[in-house]
């Protein structure tokens, strides 16, 4: 009877310690990670506050596009626009929810 008593202590101590270590890194994981952005200027850049905003959809960390918004087309003909593509605080709990099996991002052009 006593050794089956330490046997269960011992794994309740164990089984606490795995618990904290998996919080401590699941809480890491959502502290660290970071939104992103980057812009690019095509042409002599935006002229005007006309915006079209899409989504781009990624799977598997965002390392396979699966639907990826073209900012030719949506900058619909224009020569002088800005393109700004990001993770926002939205992608980045919609990726967090699906634990990176989705992975949006999203695109402004602004004309």
């Amino acid at each position: 009877m006593r050794t089956c008593l330490i046997i269960n202590l011992k794994q309740k101590t164990m089984i606490k310690k795995s618990m904290r270590m998996l919080a401590i890194v699941f809480a890491a994981s959502m502290l660290l990670s970071s939104c992103y952005s980057y812009t690019s200027v095509v042409g002599s850049g935006a002229q005007g506050n006309s915006q079209t905003t899409k989504w781009n959809h990624y799977v598997i960390y965002g390392l396979a596009p699966v639907g990826v918004s073209d900012s030719k087309e949506m900058a619909g003909g224009a020569e002088n626009y800005t393109v700004h593509t990001r993770q926002s605080f939205v992608n980045g709990l919609v990726s967090a929810i699906t634990f990176g099996i989705y992975s949006p991002t999203t695109t402004t052009v602004t004309k």
